[in-house]
């Protein structure tokens, strides 16, 4: 589609080629700052000294570096690792063979060291090269770094002073624009996209669908709708809803939410001035568990240890519930670090029996946690309000509505839980959700190089 960039097979090939050699970072430096510069390309310059020799159980490499995990690098792991225009797809960038066609004692007939690499001739009669970023890489660690949540920006209510925006038309515009936003969530875990107009709803799914495709769900696509409980479920109504995450009954949840306030309408009689409530929550769930963490250390291991069962099941003929049970706060099984939070107390199910921690243990802890979440260091508010100027944001009375043409939020559900103070007459919101890999992939795709992307995602 025309949102996206498409490469051809001659242009990713120039591309590829003119790629730097140097080993994707050990986390995405760009998740650090709040800029759009690509980073530097680093271009490794290896000393005539690296050499590679022939031994019984792999290839034995000399190379200069940091410490080694390994002496030498497996025969049958370097041929179905050959990276060359015969066996990988240059198009697609998938295999163009049978690994098991490959026979399990295939070993090299010849090694040669160049500058560029390693050349290795098989007994199959393939010819590989093996670029030295690659060779040091496996030799010093054990698989690329595929994590993209380091070197996030952690914050609670002081946001409000510096909020991460971009404007509509640089990401309707430019993929520099694209690149600006994606970034801007992947550090913050939210931006608003200021000047979206209001006046057409279907400008705001064109901006969406510039960061990726939106996604179906029981409630269907893209959303525009009004309080009046037309879905079962309290978003709505106009009640007060507290800091949450969305889709916790999905096995996997919606990566991004947006919400665009197209207008606010008072009830009968009542002026736009004195209409109450409205206003947005937006609560860093990342800080949050830090905080509990060095709070209530023990705390912080219920909720990632105790599983809990979620569910949607207010609408005729549906219930909706993931594969299996999940914490409130899901780790990373390989770093330990935080990798999802999946909270919403209306949406919980019962708490069981017989986890590590038993229901008044898991009580207390999510008890803090909820205490952390209600915090107002913790809680950033936008309240909507007529002739308010908000940061950079200005809420116009237009007609006996609220115009709030200008501001659309786009946040990481993984992350960012958001809420709402009860309101006063009827508000139109349209947004949608987009799919947690399709939204990463388009910020690694936008801000990094493509060879750096690859190395990442294939290793």
């Amino acid at each position: 589609m025309k949102s996206f960039r498409t490469l051809k097979p001659a242009l990713l090939k120039r591309e590829l080629l003119a790629a730097s050699r140097g080993s994707f970072p050990r986390s995405f430096a760009l998740c650090a700052t709040t800029t759009t510069q690509r980073p530097k390309v680093n271009v490794r310059h290896y000393s005539s000294q690296n050499t590679a020799a022939i031994e019984s159980d792999g290839l034995k490499v000399e190379i200069s570096g940091g410490a080694r995990k390994r002496e030498s690098l497996p025969y049958f792991w370097l041929r179905d690792n050959c990276r060359c225009a015969s066996c990988i797809n240059q198009d697609t960038r998938q295999r163009n063979f049978d690994t098991f066609a490959i026979p399990s004692n295939i070993k090299p007939l010849n090694v040669s060291s160049t500058a560029e690499g390693v050349s290795v001739k098989w007994s199959d009669d393939h010819q590989s090269l093996y670029d030295w970023d690659f060779i040091q890489h496996y030799v010093e660690g054990d698989k690329r770094d595929r994590s993209v949540t380091h070197g996030l920006h952690y914050w609670g209510a002081e946001i409000a002073e510096q909020q991460p925006t971009v404007s509509f038309k640089d990401v309707m515009d430019s993929e520099k624009g694209v690149a600006e936003l994606t970034a801007k969530i992947q550090n913050y875990g939210f931006s608003f996209i200021d000047s979206t107009p209001s006046s057409d709803p279907d400008l705001t799914r064109q901006v969406l669908e510039r960061i990726a495709f939106i996604r179906l769900t029981h409630y269907g696509g893209f959303y525009d709708f009004i309080p009046d409980l037309a879905m079962a479920d309290t978003a709505y109504t106009n009640i007060a809803l507290p800091a949450h995450t969305d889709n916790t009954y999905f096995t996997d949840p919606s990566g991004l939410q947006a919400f665009h306030l197209l207008s606010h309408t008072p009830p009968p009689g009542v002026f736009a001035e004195t209409a109450q409530g409205g206003a947005s929550l937006l609560v860093d769930g990342f800080n949050a568990a830090r905080i509990l963490k060095k709070e209530d250390p023990k705390a912080f291991e219920i909720l990632s240890k105790v599983r809990l069962p979620w569910h949607a099941s207010g609408n005729a003929g549906i219930t909706i519930t993931p594969d299996r049970l999940y914490p409130v706060l899901e780790l990373d099984e390989d770093s330990g670090e935080l990798h999802r939070v999946r909270w919403n107390n209306d949406d919980r199910g019962v708490v069981p029996f017989g986890e590590r921690y038993g229901p008044d243990e898991w009580y207390g802890a999510a008890r803090k946690w909820d205490e952390i979440l209600r915090r107002k260091e913790s809680e950033f508010w936008v309240q909507l309000a007529p002739g308010r100027v908000l940061g950079m944001f200005a809420i116009r009375r237009r007609r006996g509505t609220w115009d709030t043409n200008i501001i659309l939020k786009v946040f990481d559900n993984w992350r960012v839980m958001h809420g709402r103070s009860a309101f006063e007459g009827i508000r139109r919101i349209c947004g949608a959700y987009i799919n947690r890999d399709d939204w990463i992939s388009r910020w690694r795709n936008t801000n990094f190089d493509r060879k750096k992307v690859l190395d990442s995602v294939i290793g």
